[in-house]
């Protein structure tokens, strides 16, 4: 009789009686794959945990090693500012689009808030400090005082260093390469012209 009732108003065929078989079975098995998932993901992310706490690293800049010991998060501008004291490489906004945190690591050009210091470990990293030594100056920096390349001076860093990644690349490079191999970096002021045309003269004399 009860069965029939159930028959009658959950439609014929189908009880009641089926349908929370059916939905306890459903849930159970949902339960288990969901488990499953989270045990696979918790998994799969134990071998890329790393520490929070500070850690000693070695990074080599300006060709000396300096053995520092940072938490994972710290990016490399902040180091080079505030632990090595090199305040060329420019803080100058968040989202890593000017250009004036711009360093050179292992010959390409790269901004420095976008790496983590502890990414750097094994690679040779230059600041604008390692193109002068004493009387000694690189000639873009020659060539960014002669041309009048820079204004208020905070892309003047990031640009220099470009510039001398691109050139190291590109000793003969014409204008028109110049103007897109330079096109990461911004200048507020203006002052491209200067600066294209510094790194031309450079090329011209083979890009020394």
């Amino acid at each position: 009789m009860r069965d029939r009732e159930d028959q009658t108003r959950s439609g014929p065929g189908f009880s009641r009686r089926d349908f929370l078989k059916g939905s306890g079975a459903t849930v159970a098995a949902t339960a288990i794959a969901t488990t499953a998932q989270e045990i696979t993901a918790e998994e799969a992310t134990k071998s890329n945990v790393v520490s929070v706490k500070a850690t000693e690293i070695t990074l080599n800049v300006n060709g000396k090693n300096h053995k520092l010991k940072l938490e994972p998060r710290v990016i490399l501008l902040d180091v080079l500012r505030n632990d090595l004291n090199l305040t060329g490489c420019k803080d100058v906004d968040d989202n890593t689009a000017s250009g004036a945190d711009t360093v050179i690591i292992d010959g390409k050009p790269v901004l420095a808030s976008s790496r983590l210091a502890i990414q750097c470990q094994g690679q040779k990293i230059q600041t604008v400090e390692s193109l002068r030594n004493g009387d000694n100056i690189d000639e873009v920096i020659a060539g960014f005082v002669k041309h009048d390349a820079m204004q208020c001076g905070f892309c003047t860093p990031g640009f220099v260093m470009a510039t001398r990644a691109f050139l190291n690349r590109n000793s003969k490079a014409t204008l028109e390469e110049i103007r897109k191999g330079l096109g990461g970096n911004i200048c507020r002021c203006g002052t491209y012209d200067g600066i294209t045309h510094c790194a031309l003269e450079i090329a011209k004399n083979g890009g020394a």
